[in-house]
């Protein structure tokens, strides 16, 4: 990949314009082809959990083609620069973790300075410490008793005996 132009053209094209954050996306991805051989995930093939929900995700979904709308893209909410791979077919999987820059940059020498750097230097690898998600399903969709908008069953809940999506939904907690 190293720079590849085109590829990175895409990327910003993708998310709007060019920044540190899609950089690091940009490499994280360097680093899942290099290390793991990743091709573009036409379906589910390949699943990349992100730990984020920054600029960098938008270089993940042009690069590997994990995507939330496809189901191999998911969001683990820790705000860690992290992204955890794996692959179905053999059943390999990498986290890539990004390493603290300690070097004061604006944010244009911020950018060429991740572009440049190779990924051993930028990132940490481990194994991911959750297991492979299963592939996404397909549920049945519930109309709520409330507003009338159809969820997927699994995020139904009960209100006073009626089936009520989230949004309609009144939790009752005392605490504790």
């Amino acid at each position: 990949m190293c720079r590849e132009k085109n590829l990175w053209e895409k990327c910003v094209e993708f998310h709007g314009h060019e920044c540190p954050g899609l950089a690091i996306g940009y490499k994280v991805c360097e680093a899942a082809i290099k290390k793991m051989g990743l091709r573009f995930s036409a379906d589910e093939e390949i699943v990349c959990v992100t730990e984020n929900d920054a600029c960098g995700v938008d270089a993940v979904q042009v690069i590997t083609g994990c995507t939330f709308g496809k189901g191999n893209l998911l969001y683990k909410s820790t705000g860690k620069m992290a992204f955890s791979f794996y692959n179905r077919s053999n059943g390999e999987s990498l986290r890539i973790i990004l390493k603290p820059l300690k070097e004061e940059m604006d944010r244009t020498q911020r950018q060429e300075f991740i572009l440049t750097s190779p990924v051993d230097e930028l990132f940490s690898f481990s194994t991911p410490t959750f297991e492979l998600p299963e592939k996404a399903k397909i549920f049945t969709t519930v109309e709520c008793e409330l507003c009338g908008e159809g969820a997927p069953e699994h995020k139904i809940r009960f209100n006073d005996g009626k089936k009520v999506c989230l949004d309609c939904f009144k939790d009752y907690s005392r605490g504790c």
